[in-house]
């Protein structure tokens, strides 16, 4: 059996790899990568020969993920594709507005390549995704040589980690994972049985968490923040990814006024993808295991701008919670604009950070700036001075890095591939690794370098 890291640069991005069996090709997962465009955002798929993969697997619906999905499939037609029912329906509408982001691309940066698949060709490739659920052992391949099995990741709803079993031998892909409690995610539950091989996202390699860090004080902290911009009579933008971050928001926002931590009256606004990916999350209100079951949020909470029926943009109102992507706030987004157009040089405003922010992006300028500096939100636009109330909150859809390594630990691999981390945070990994498991051989993976297992 071997390993080979397709990805096309080190880090996180594009994330895609094969396990080669005796008698089967298996690629996990079929990443976009976030920081590229065109041909350097694919994985390599070249290395691939024509025809030759039996299946891919995807752990969840996140673009660095499965934003490439069906470009695999352009070279593999062949290949069947194995998901689990939520990520198959999050990853339809993720893929759908992809395209009509690349064709944006085209026309504003000239990006030939773009869009590198249409609307119709998603049409047909998802006739082809085979569902399958947390915990149901499966065949990968038609002869039954490869046999895997879900298990629930806790990163977002319907993620996924795969135990593989083919040739006598057991290989774990955790995909992205948090073994922590959300508001609407619940923690990773993951076998503890030992394994020749895992593959091991290394996310926050490079980041400690303070050890007094509650998950409940840190939503009350968001809380109180919230409650002191609208007594001011300001309002609050908060970043958001579509799937994913806006519904741990609106569970946090819902428990808020519940408990009367904000008025419950306060509007709450969301809007266009994230709309999309909520309806997702209340389908599978009851049927997956996560918090707040039952609990839909488009119907259950009231939401300005949820229901379709808008004409036009979002109001810029005092006294009121803009949930808004994209969480990096990058150009031509929501979020962006109302930073750029009002709330950002304003002090009775409020911006509040609650989840990751590329230092490139300009959420990530932001974090990095102090009050009265200006701030390229746009290039097309002049800087904004950042007067507003700015603050950074912990709430990783990842593990901590302590707790990944402990799961390493327990199940005490033979090789270790650690793989969507930064260097910093790889090496991390590797060095505790080295200490606490020497006998476990740990591997960085070259991309097209062929690891035996």
């Amino acid at each position: 059996m071997f390993f080979k890291s397709l990805c096309r640069h080190a880090g996180i991005g594009a994330n895609s790899y094969l396990l080669e069996t005796s008698a089967s090709r298996i690629v996990l997962d079929a990443g976009m990568h976030p920081k590229h465009e065109g041909k350097e955002a694919i994985p390599h798929y070249e290395f691939l020969q024509a025809g030759a993969v039996d299946s891919i697997i995807i752990s969840h619906s996140h673009l660095d993920h499965v934003g490439t999905l069906p470009v695999f499939l352009q070279g593999q037609p062949q290949s069947r594709v194995f998901l689990s029912p939520e990520t198959a329906e999050l990853a339809k509408a993720m893929l759908h507005n992809s395209v009509n982001v690349m064709q944006a691309k085209r026309t504003e940066h000239g990006i030939s390549e773009y869009p590198l698949f249409e609307h119709r060709e998603l049409d047909r490739i998802e006739h082809c995704f085979e569902t399958r659920n947390i915990e149901k052992p499966f065949a990968v391949d038609q002869q039954g040589n490869v046999r895997a099995t879900f298990h629930d990741a806790g990163h977002i709803l319907g993620s996924v980690g795969v135990t593989l079993e083919a040739d006598g031998k057991k290989v774990f892909y955790t995909g992205d994972v948090n073994f922590e409690d959300s508001t609407v995610q619940k923690a990773a539950l993951f076998p503890h049985d030992v394994v020749d091989a895992l593959i091991v996202e290394t996310t926050r390699g490079e980041q400690s968490r303070a050890a007094d860090y509650t998950r409940k004080d840190e939503e009350n902290a968001l809380a109180d923040g919230i409650k002191e911009v609208i007594d001011r009579k300001g309002s609050v933008l908060i970043p958001v990814f579509a799937m994913g971050k806006t519904q741990e928001v609106l569970g946090m926002l819902m428990r808020f006024k519940k408990e009367q931590r904000i008025s419950r009256k306060t509007p709450i606004y969301i809007g266009g993808l994230s709309t999309k990916m909520t309806h997702v999350y209340d389908r599978f209100s009851e049927s997956s295991r996560r918090q707040l079951s039952g609990f839909r949020f488009l119907k259950d909470m009231q939401l300005e701008g949820a229901s379709g029926k808008r004409i036009g943009p979002i109001p810029f109102l005092p006294g009121c919670i803009y949930a808004l992507s994209s969480g990096m706030m990058s150009e031509k987004t929501v979020s962006n604009n109302f930073a750029r157009l009002g709330l950002l040089e304003n002090p009775k405003h409020g911006l509040f950070f609650v989840g990751y922010a590329d230092p490139e992006t300009p959420g990530g300028r932001i974090r990095a700036s102090k009050t009265g500096d200006s701030v390229l939100l746009d290039p097309a636009h002049p800087p904004v001075k950042l007067r507003c109330d700015t603050r950074v909150f912990d709430f990783s859809g990842h593990s901590t890095r302590e707790a990944i390594l402990q799961y390493i630990l327990k199940v005490s691999p033979k090789k270790t591939f650690l793989v969507h981390g930064d260097d910093g945070a790889v090496e991390w990994f590797r060095q505790q690794l080295a200490t606490l498991l020497p006998q476990c051989e740990t591997i960085i993976p070259e991309p097209g370098i062929a690891y035996s297992i």
